[in-house]
This record gives C-alpha cells, structure tokens and sequence, in this order.
C-alpha cells in the first residue's frame, strides 16, 4: 500500500506531462481545425518522404559514426573511468559533460564560427593556400553537429554498464591468456550491449527529431523532419494540424526503432545469462 502511494506523484507527473501532450498530438493529428475527424493530415505526410528519409539516414549516419568513436575511443575511456577511484570518476565524468553544461544553441553557434567561409578551419589551411572550403551549409555539418552534441550519450551508458563488470571476470580473462585486444572483443563487448542498445536509443532519437542543428549547421537546404514540424507550428505555413501528424509518424518511427535496439539488447543480455 506504501509502494502504491509513492508511486502516485510520479503517476500524476506521468499524466500530465506525458500522457495528456500525446493525446493532444493524436486528436489534432486526426482533427480538422474544427474538430471533425480525418485522416488527411496524416496521409499528406506521405508527401514529406524525402525529409523524412533525410533525418533517417542523417541519424543513424551519425549514430553509426557515435558506435565507431565509442568502439575506438569511448571503450577505452569507459573503462579507464570505471576502474579509477570514487574521487577521480567524479572528475573525469565532469570533464566528458563538461561541454554539455554550456547552452546547446552556443555550442552550436561555436561550430558555425568554426566551419563557415572565413572560419578557423578555413583561415588553417589558407596558410598553406589551400581553400576556401565549403563546409557550413552541408549535410556533413549537421552530422556532426549531432555527433558533437550527442556523442556523450553514447559514452556515459557504456561507463554506467562498465561499473557493474567485476575485476575478477576480467582478471579470469587475461589468466586465461586474453591480451587487451581479445578483452575487449571477448568480454566487455558482449556484455556491455545492453549499454551500447541504450546508447544507440539515445544518439538516435534526439538526432532524427532534431532542427536547431539542421537549421544552423545545415541552411535551408537540408531541411529535417524536425525542422518541418516547427514551420507548422512557428512558421508562415502555419498548420498545427499537420504539424501533429507529423509528430505523431516521428514517434511512431521512434518506438519502433526504440523497441528493435531494446529487443537486440534484450536477446544479447539473455545468451549472456545461459
């Protein structure tokens, strides 16, 4: 009865925030302005495929670029994170967030000082007459912009899944002749899945459904599924209409990406456990 009574400000909390703006997405998206039902909003999304398919591939090019950096770089800090002392994980956690404490749309607007035509980049390889390069404005900015900005989310899953594998399965390992190479492969791969399917989740949903980036990084020519979902909204094509049916095909391509990753997370965990 306790254990019920706890959980009822959560509940609440659940209603209000969650439940109730989804609905509000779902009646809209299939709601004239005047209330009367259709599927007309929804079957114009169709029409939007190719910004659709844009911030797919976009997403899980950035996600699959995440999995590679955190294959060769994040394991390797996952690791040396978890095996250090209470006082030194705290450190060197801050310094891996430390970037995300700064605002998301500064650390954006960094990026385009960094990459436009008079940029740091371009004012480098001037030096050595090379250049001007056309980097702002491309799809390979607002890819990594997302990897930039959400690159984190891949590496800290990996570090909270590292700290719960036991020196002693890892020392077993190297007694049995394992060199660091096969450590990683053999052992700490395999059961950090769960980790990386987490991470996956988490690099990919912000990433599909993201428009500050696209906007800033990727000029009106690479417009995303996100970006089209605030013209409705806040734009001159003002039609929320659309804009929730929209929505609501973003989240359903979400779950379902979500519930594939967590089925292969959940399949990896279960050979593990036999």
């Amino acid at each position: 009865m306790k254990s019920k009574a706890a959980a009822f400000p959560y509940l609440v909390w659940m209603l209000i925030f969650i439940l109730v703006p989804l609905g509000l997405v779902a009646y809209y998206a299939v709601t004239t302005p005047d209330g009367t039902f259709t599927i007309d909003y929804i079957s114009q999304v169709g029409e939007y495929t190719p910004v659709l398919v844009r911030s797919v591939w976009l997403a899980f090019l950035a996600t699959v670029i995440c999995l590679v950096i955190a294959y060769l770089l994040g394991y390797p800090v996952a690791y040396l994170i978890s095996r250090s002392s209470l006082k030194r994980q705290s450190v060197l956690l801050m310094l891996i967030m430390l970037p995300m404490w700064m605002n998301f749309l500064l650390r954006t607007y960094a990026w385009m000082t960094i990459l436009e035509k008079n940029g740091l980049i371009n004012r480098f390889f001037a030096h050595f007459g090379l250049g001007p390069f056309e980097m702002i404005n491309t799809q390979g900015a607002v890819v990594l912009g997302m990897i930039y900005n959400y690159l984190p989310f891949m590496i800290l899953p990996l570090y909270s899944i590292m700290t719960k594998i036991p020196n002693s399965v890892i020392e077993a390992a190297q007694d049995l002749g394992a060199n660091a190479r096969k450590v990683l492969t053999k052992v700490l791969i395999p059961m950090t899945v769960p980790g990386i399917s987490t991470g996956v989740i988490m690099v990919f949903v912000p990433s599909v459904s993201t428009f500050i980036i696209s906007r800033m990084l990727g000029g009106g020519g690479n417009l995303l599924i996100g970006d089209l979902i605030d013209l409705q909204f806040l734009g001159n094509a003002y039609n929320p209409n659309l804009g929730a049916a929209i929505s609501l095909v973003l989240m359903v391509l979400i779950l379902l990406a979500m519930s594939i990753t967590n089925q292969f997370g959940d399949d990896e965990k279960g050979d593990l456990l036999k």
